[in-house]
């Protein structure tokens, strides 16, 4: 997300860092380049033109000047803030109900129906309670049968009453989730081509009858500067608590997440990074503005490995490797592990330093895993053990096993080889990371 952007900002600070002295001249490059790469990324002039101006005034200040590195003060300026222009503090939800009712709203096309299924599934995860969901697009052909099956896929039930009044159904959903023992109830509303009086009328009435702790608003992030009419429409209607950006991980500029907050006052709260049903994060402003400035977001990888990985599993592989018992079976495990949080490139984009070490265009084919876990599968649990035994005779048999040649074989024996002295000697320290 945001490359474009990324590159540029990121170009600014290299050059930021060199200046042995900052000047009001060499500040006015600067800002003027930062300038024209948000305008570049669709950010609101009058934004941008706020942004800049805060950069500058303080640029100017004595902490740079006095500083011994003022090019490292200036990119915490940048940072700081473009986090206060992305809403500073990450925004939590509000649960506090029993049950919680979140009902979501948004045009047609935004993802919404989609976007519903990854939320419960990301509140199930985070506060391991028992959500359900609610079937009010009563408009949309086969949206109440799209909801149903996603439902299915996740094992989260859901609540549907034909094309029954949405407002209705809403309310008796409510006394089946209290029947029940349901922690939390999402709604998923009808949406329209654009905002009209009829679907503001209905979603209000709904609004009324059951007092949701959360109304987000669902909108698609390569909308542009359109997207900020929509979410002020909304708000005027409806009181929006958050707005959920979808297709972050697509073609998008950027300018609706770096406008958004600033304009309407209306908090980013999640934000959709992959067409999966875990691709659904909480949107925290600091680690927004990490990323598109090329400083990493470690918290969030740090996260996706909790989420994959427990810590006795973690702590066994530690282990292992300590007392050089590491083999194959844990290599394959952790693969495993690794896989379930998400595509191995996204991953290494959030590492700091990503794009300096060449990690940000590495293209990971799943099909390359898949066949590494095909040459592990094929061996017997003695080489598994101890690879060291695997000779010319066993390469052979095991490449026709897994449906690989030879040379894949002797790779893969290669690279577990280079992991195991790599994790050794970072425990000892005698390897720094490069960044």
């Amino acid at each position: 997300m945001f490359e474009g952007l990324q590159d540029r900002l990121q170009n600014i600070i290299h050059k930021a860092k060199g200046y042995g002295k900052i000047t009001e001249d060499n500040i006015s490059d600067m800002v003027k380049e930062v300038r024209i790469a948000l305008l570049e990324a669709d950010v609101n002039y009058k934004v941008v033109k706020e942004f800049t101006n805060k950069v500058k005034e303080k640029a100017l200040g004595e902490e740079v000047s006095k500083s011994l590195k003022p090019g490292e003060v200036f990119v915490k300026i940048v940072s700081d803030e473009l986090t206060d222009l992305l809403g500073g503090e990450a925004a939590e939800l509000n649960t506090k109900g029993d049950p919680a009712i979140l009902m979501l709203v948004g045009l047609q096309g935004s993802g919404k129906t989609t976007t519903i299924a990854k939320l419960a599934n990301l509140l199930r995860k985070k506060y391991k309670k028992k959500p359900m969901m609610v079937a009010c697009d009563v408009y949309r052909p086969a949206a109440i049968d799209q909801l149903k099956q996603l439902g299915k896929e996740l094992d989260i039930f859901v609540y549907e009453n034909g094309l029954n009044n949405p407002v209705e159904t809403s309310e008796e959903a409510i006394k089946y989730a209290k029947a029940n023992g349901y922690d939390y109830v999402l709604i998923d509303t009808a949406g329209r081509l654009h905002i009209d009086e009829p679907l503001m009328e209905e979603l209000e009435n709904i609004k009324n009858k059951v007092s949701p702790q959360e109304i987000l608003l669902v909108i698609d992030a390569m909308m542009g500067q359109d997207a900020i009419n929509v979410i002020t429409g909304f708000n005027e209607m409806v009181d929006l608590t958050g707005v959920i950006l979808t297709k972050l991980d697509g073609d998008t500029r950027g300018g609706v997440a770096l406008s958004a907050r600033h304009l309407t006052n209306v908090p980013i709260k999640f934000m959709g990074t992959s067409e999966k049903m875990d691709g659904l994060e909480l949107f925290d402003p600091k680690r927004m503005a990490n990323r598109i400035l090329g400083m990493g977001d470690i918290v969030s990888l740090v996260e996706k490995a909790t989420e994959a990985i427990s810590e006795e599993e973690a702590e066994n592989s530690l282990k292992k490797l300590q007392k050089g018992k590491y083999d194959l079976n844990d290599f394959l495990n952790q693969m495993k592990q690794i896989r379930k949080m998400g595509p191995l490139e996204n991953l290494l984009k959030l590492i700091p330093g990503a794009k300096k070490m060449g990690l940000t265009n590495i293209q990971i084919d799943p099909k390359q895993i898949a066949r590494i876990e095909a040459i592990i599968l094929s061996m017997t649990e003695q080489e598994k053990k101890d690879p060291s035994i695997i000779k010319a005779s066993r390469k052979t048999r095991i490449a026709k096993g897994s449906g690989v040649s030879v040379s894949e074989v002797n790779k893969l024996l290669e690279q577990f080889d280079n992991y195991k002295k790599m994790v050794k000697n970072m425990m000892n320290g005698n390897m720094k990371l490069p960044f």
